[in-house]
């Protein structure tokens, strides 16, 4: 397989990584997303400014129906209507963005999902799994499928990849 993928956009410049596995399978074991990227981006995540200038990266129907805006960030395109980000400076000063992934987990995740494995992936997966907490959190504290119930965390949710809905 390892088909060459070459990155040029605002965030990257002739950047190259490769693809060893096919789209979507052969995930670690401990990886299990209840979303794809394009289930995520046409549910509406990150007010919509994220990855705006990608489309050339990734598979087109993932934009297909997909709530983007270019201009800003704007918590309207988001699924619960709210908030629920920190800004990149944020999660650059906490050194949560790999050099590889400049902008932070999302693209990890999109770039894993197409087939790129990487030596950050094991950091990645624990932070993913680390967001389970918002989950007992939300059962805790909702009733269940109550989705108005904690809306922020919820969220949250959607940007790893977790569908609260089904809590």
């Amino acid at each position: 397989m390892n088909k060459k993928i070459l990155v040029n956009d605002i965030m990257q410049k002739k950047y190259t990584y490769y693809l060893t596995e096919p789209i979507g399978k052969n995930f670690n074991k401990e990886f299990k997303p209840e979303l794809t990227p394009k289930q995520m981006l046409k549910m509406g995540v990150f007010g919509g400014k994220y990855m705006t200038d990608c489309k050339n990266e990734f598979p087109k129907d993932w934009f297909k129906n997909a709530k983007l805006c270019h201009k800003k960030h704007d918590p309207n395109l988001n699924y619960f209507k709210i908030n629920a980000s920190k800004t990149l400076k944020y999660w650059m000063e906490k050194m949560w963005i790999h050099p590889d992934d400049p902008r932070g987990w999302f693209q990890w995740y999109c770039r894993y999902y197409l087939g790129r494995r990487h030596e950050d992936d094991k950091r990645q997966i624990k932070r993913w799994k680390a967001m389970k907490r918002h989950i007992a959190q939300i059962k805790i504290n909702c009733p269940k499928r109550l989705i108005e119930c904690r809306k922020k965390q919820r969220q949250a949710l959607l940007h790893w990849a977790y569908d609260s809905e089904k809590l």
